[in-house]
């Protein structure tokens, strides 16, 4: 398993304990930036990220911003992706065993690097259940496709 992690400026510092707490796994990570905190755009992190995990590069994305939703809003429109926005453990659960996401999203502002890092684990850890789930995941990818098409 690799993992594909971009932040802006406001989610830097939770992003260098996420790639710590990656590397002490043992998993491997890609770091697309920022490498700074200076200002940054979150939708200019967070299409690199959807971009290689939606062609095959990286299992998983990990985007981290102030609150979240705009790196999940950005790296929704890539076809192929499912990335949701998480600050409690049970959705990060479920992202995974029902929802089959791809990209876990969080903010800097809005959780703390423990629970961060709680997210991480249950989200990586997380396996699709399929079943019923499917059908419903296949619905999703649906609407994406046609309207990634103009339709």
């Amino acid at each position: 398993m690799t993992i594909a992690i971009a932040a802006d400026h406001a989610g830097f510092r939770l992003k260098q304990a996420v790639l710590q707490y990656l590397a002490d796994q043992g998993i491997p990570a890609h770091d697309f930036g920022v490498y700074a905190e200076e200002r940054a755009d979150y939708p200019d992190q967070a299409l690199p990220v959807a971009e290689a995990v939606a062609r095959g590069e990286h299992e998983f994305g990990i985007l981290i911003c102030g609150t979240g939703i705009g790196m999940s809003l950005s790296a929704n429109k890539v076809p192929g992706i499912r990335a949701v926005v998480c600050s409690d453990t049970f959705s990060a659960r479920l992202a995974r065993e029902h929802n089959d996401c791809n990209i876990l999203c969080f903010g800097e502002r809005v959780v703390g690097v423990g629970l961060a890092l709680d997210l991480v684990a249950l989200f990586l850890g997380g396996k699709f259940l399929g079943e019923r789930h499917a059908d419903r995941v296949a619905k999703i990818m649906a609407i994406q496709e046609r309207y990634s098409k103009g339709r």
